[in-house]
């Protein structure tokens, strides 16, 4: 069938609006018509690593409505509203531990470009174009995907606001709730207020943690989140970020999550912990940081990463959306709509910092 997408064409070159053919759905997979999907910095990082001349289609926080199933699909049908989340293979050790972010196929599932047997869902004139991004590829108006990353949720829901759950929104709230588990006095911090960091500090906010501090550079990231519920924001540009964050948890953070993936942010963050504290890491950038190991023996802190927030997206979206229905998380606040044709503005907007979370509209 004929659909519309942004195409990359290289690191440097905006996305192209084209029309690509799409395959219809294989035994086990399902045709889903987007009505939203948000844009994620994770896009805009695979795309600044894709040669030139490369076709691929990105995006990977969809949600739509399912037109079709192929065969051998259950709990999914047509006329479904569903959100898109991560693939994974739902047999390996890691997703049978129901730890699917770990899946021993995520890349070939997620990043590869094609189907598993190599073959891809979309071409131009014959010719193959890359997609299958995160089980999806969202910056499309119809995508193939696989009952394991396609989330049935209730007629209500608005696809617009409920979008971004899939990945952003998962991966801050899942830091928090699913891998840091704060709890009443905790000493929270995050490192980026943009969609995931303000994510997790919404999360932080119903823990019962007695501080919650964004530390971010843009003022109205700031300020937004105060509205969300920080008790205290830091400019890391007014001084030293490790004494501020000493200063306002009280000796050091018992929780943090770092989403900059910048190294000097990550040490700094491993300093500023106290005792016992735990860092979490759930940006993609630099592969080295440097820490004190002696500082992290003699206190106690742990270092470590996280895909996804840790979450089981069928178990975890049900109760994001709950969070949200009771008030707890108002990811409203955080979003900016744009028609789907002008994904480049909502892509620079992105990167300036003028827009928290994007989400395209078609």
């Amino acid at each position: 069938m004929k659909i519309t997408a942004a195409v990359s064409h290289g690191p440097q070159e905006p996305f192209a609006i084209e029309e690509l053919d799409l395959d219809g759905p294989r035994d086990g997979e399902v045709l889903v018509r987007l009505v939203a999907t948000g844009v994620c910095h994770t896009d805009l990082t695979i795309k600044g690593m894709l040669p030139d001349g490369l076709a691929y289609v990105l995006g990977h926080e969809g949600a739509g409505v399912v037109e079709e199933v192929g065969r051998d699909v259950t709990g999914v049908r047509p006329g479904d509203q569903v959100l898109l989340s991560f693939n994974s293979c739902g047999t390996c050790l890691p997703c049978s531990a129901g730890r699917p972010g770990y899946c021993d196929s995520f890349r070939v599932l997620n990043t590869g470009g094609t189907r598993p047997d190599g073959s891809t869902v979309l071409t131009k004139d014959g010719t193959p174009v890359l997609g299958s991004f995160f089980g999806q590829s969202s910056f499309a108006s119809h995508v193939i995907t696989t009952p394991q990353n396609t989330v049935v949720v209730p007629d209500d829901v608005d696809l617009r606001i409920a979008a971004p759950l899939g990945c952003g929104i998962q991966t801050g709230a899942g830091a928090v709730l699913n891998v840091l588990r704060p709890g009443d006095g905790s000493r929270f911090v995050v490192y980026g207020a943009g969609g995931v960091g303000l994510a997790a500090l919404m999360a932080a906010v119903t823990t019962g943690a007695t501080a919650v501090v964004a530390v971010d550079p843009v003022p109205a990231r700031r300020e937004l989140a105060l509205k969300l519920g920080a008790t205290a924001v830091i400019d890391p540009a007014d001084g030293d970020p490790v004494e501020a964050v000493r200063e306002l948890t009280q000796g050091g953070a018992t929780h943090a999550l770092d989403t900059t993936a910048k190294p000097a942010v990550i040490s700094g963050g491993v300093k500023a912990l106290g005792g016992g504290g735990t860092l979490v890491m759930v940006g993609i950038g630099a592969p080295d940081v440097t820490v004190d190991v002696q500082d992290m023996i003699s206190g106690g802190k742990s270092l470590r990463g996280s895909i996804e927030g840790d979450a089981v997206p069928h178990d975890f979206l049900p109760r994001l959306l709950e969070m949200r229905a009771a008030g707890q998380l108002p990811v409203e606040e955080l979003i900016s709509f744009y028609p789907f044709a002008e994904i480049n503005r909502a892509v620079d907007d992105t990167r300036s910092g003028a827009a928290v979370k994007p989400v395209l509209v078609f």
